[in-house]
Formats: structure tokens, C-alpha cells, sequence
């Protein structure tokens, strides 16, 4: 089978490379092959500098199959870049960025006919300019990075994936399956993308919109106190929470409890209840058959439009959309 008849897909590979950004991929790709003959000719390698073992930041070593000069001679239906990154003595996160391999990455995206890159891999992406003007996501923990190194991209943390033209951009690690199932539902349709997702046994294929973040994970207080008011919402969800509620439990004035929350989590006390109640909304509608009425009144949303605005704002789709997609199954 020649180049031209194959969907050939080269992941770029290189030392300290995160392990799941090449491995998830291909595994995606094996199973549409084994969903459908219409994936026959996915055809996945792994392209390196040289033919010697490539240790990843997981410390397993991985073999090439090609190098990248050969692989610029092939016709690459699909390049994907994935990421690397080092941590400082401060905890902080780099994003590994080698200026040879940029060059590599540019001269391979000019053989291909579309690039996707993974987590953190989206830096090398904008280091080539292949971001110049487009939209892009990256790991949430380097966004900040990636949009102050290349002010020329518009960089949105939120999506786990965006898609601009032939350039994709994926978000956090794992989410390197949710953009190789949208690759294939681009290249085969949504059916066999969803019949992927369920052999993943992932809930469904999740929409590009969906956010990287969860409550629990984007944010995180120092102090006692703004702790405690944490939890405090958590018990009190299903109630109205006003500004002035929260400001007399935490003994403090409603302008010095709007600093508390801006200084601590990054978003006032109105944004950060809608965050928790979306979140406990999502729970509900991926383990429960209630009702959005009842789902809007345990989460406080009071009303059912008011969840659904929530939701569009939030994770750009409806609560009856999300429930489709990602409603755990019942065991029987």
C-alpha cells in the first residue's frame, strides 16, 4: 500500500516526551481500525531524530519507527506533536521547547495535510508559527505561558480541544483521546467515533467545548477561612448563597469577602458558586435519571432555564446534551 493510499499519521518523538501524548493516539487509531474497514488505512508511526531509543518523561523507553527525514519524504496524512515538560526547584511547570525540533516539527507540517498537537506540544506548535492568528488551547497549567511567549496566538485554556482549519490543539494529557476520536469523527463520521469512545470505555466522545477543568482541580485556597466558606457552599448548595449570606458567615464585609475569593480563587463569590453548582449538575446528570427540575433545584439553580444558561455559559452545550453524551450507564 503506498503513501498516498494510506491515512499515515506521524508522532513526533523526542527525549522526555510525556508517555501518553504518544501512546494514547495509536491506540485510538487501532481501534477504529478494529470498529470499522473504513479505518483500514490508518497507518500510525512514531518519527525521531535518529533510530535510537527515545526515553519518555516517564522514564520508558520507546523505539522509533522512522526518522524525521525520512518521514518528510512521506506524504503524512496526519502530523501529531505531543509535549514535554520540566518542573523548577519552585514546583513551577516549562514547557520543553528545542529550537531543533521546532524546525523539525515546521518542516514535517509542511508535508502534512493536517497537525494536531497534544497538551503542551501546542508551545512547539507556536514556536514553528504554526498558531500565527488562530485560536489555540494548551495544558491549562502553561496557558499563561504559551499566550505571553506568542502574543500572535489566541490562546483559550478552557476547551480540551479547538480546532482551527488543519490545525488542532488538544488540552491536558488524557485529552489526546478525546482529539483523536474527533480526528476520526472528522475523517469517518460521529458513529464510528462514538463506538471508539465505548470501547475506551469512556462515557462518550466529548464535544470540543467541554472544559479541561473541574471545581475541584482549577482551584485551590490557602487560607482557613475562604476554605471554610468553600465548604460551607458545598452543605449549602441548594440554597440561594447571596454575597451578603456569605459575607455574615464569614464575618467580614461583602467588599472584603469579593477580595477574599478574587485573591484567593481567581474569580469573585458569584462565579465560584456557579462553577460548584455546574459541577454538582453534571454529577447528577451523569448518575441519576432526576429531572432537570428537580437537578436545578438541588444544585440552586432554582429554575431550569436559569441550569441551561449556566451550562451554555460554562461548558457550551445543554444539560439534556450533556446528559446524552456522557450518562454512566446502568449496571444491571
Amino acid at each position: 500500500m503506498t503513501d498516498t493510499a494510506k491515512r499515515l499519521i506521524v508522532i513526533v518523538l523526542f527525549e522526555d516526551v510525556d508517555l501518553l501524548d504518544v501512546t494514547g493516539p495509536p491506540e485510538v487509531f487501532a481501534l477504529a481500525r478494529r470498529e470499522t474497514a473504513d479505518a483500514a488505512d490508518y497507518y500510525v508511526v512514531l518519527a525521531a531524530e535518529t533510530m535510537d531509543p527515545v526515553t519518555t518523561g516517564a522514564g520508558v523507553r520507546v523505539l522509533p519507527d522512522l526518522t524525521f527525514g525520512e518521514a518528510a519524504e512521506r506524504g503524512i496524512n496526519t502530523l501529531i506533536v505531543p509535549g514535554a515538560v520540566e518542573i523548577d526547584d519552585d514546583g513551577c511547570v516549562h514547557p520543553l521547547v528545542d529550537p531543533a525540533l521546532v524546525d523539525r516539527v515546521r518542516t514535517l507540517a509542511a508535508r502534512s495535510r493536517r497537525i494536531a498537537s497534544v497538551c503542551v506540544g501546542a508551545h512547539l506548535l507556536a514556536a514553528a508559527g504554526l498558531l500565527d492568528g488562530k485560536r489555540a488551547t494548551t495544558h491549562w497549567s502553561t496557558a499563561h505561558r504559551l499566550a505571553t511567549d506568542h502574543p500572535e496566538v489566541e490562546v483559550d485554556a478552557d476547551p480540551i480541544f479547538i480546532r482551527e482549519g488543519d490545525v488542532w490543539t488538544g488540552a491536558g494529557i488524557s485529552a489526546c483521546l478525546d482529539l483523536s476520536l474527533a480526528l476520526i469523527a472528522d475523517d469517518l463520521g460521529e458513529a464510528v467515533a462514538l463506538r471508539v469512545a465505548r470501547q475506551l470505555v469512556m462515557y462518550l466522545k466529548r464535544p470540543s467545548g467541554q472544559s479541561q477543568f473541574s471545581v475541584p482541580l482549577e482551584q485551590v485556597s490557602t487560607t482557613r477561612r475562604v476554605e471554610d466558606l468553600r465548604h460551607h457552599i458545598l452543605r449549602h448548595i441548594s440554597e440561594p448563597l447571596t454575597i451578603v449570606d456569605l459575607a455574615a458567615y464569614a464575618h467580614v464585609s461583602d467588599r472584603h469577602l469579593t477580595r477574599l475569593f478574587k485573591n484567593e480563587l481567581g474569580t469573585p463569590p458569584h462565579a465560584y458558586i456557579e462553577s460548584v453548582r455546574v459541577e454538582k449538575a453534571r454529577h447528577e446528570l451523569e448518575s441519576s435519571d432526576a429531572t432537570l427540575d428537580r437537578i436545578a433545584s438541588l444544585c440552586g439553580f432554582g429554575t431550569t432555564d436559569t441550569l441551561v444558561r449556566a451550562f451554555r455559559r460554562r461548558l457550551n452545550t445543554t444539560p439534556t446534551e450533556y446528559r446524552r453524551r456522557f450518562r454512566m450507564p446502568r449496571v444491571p
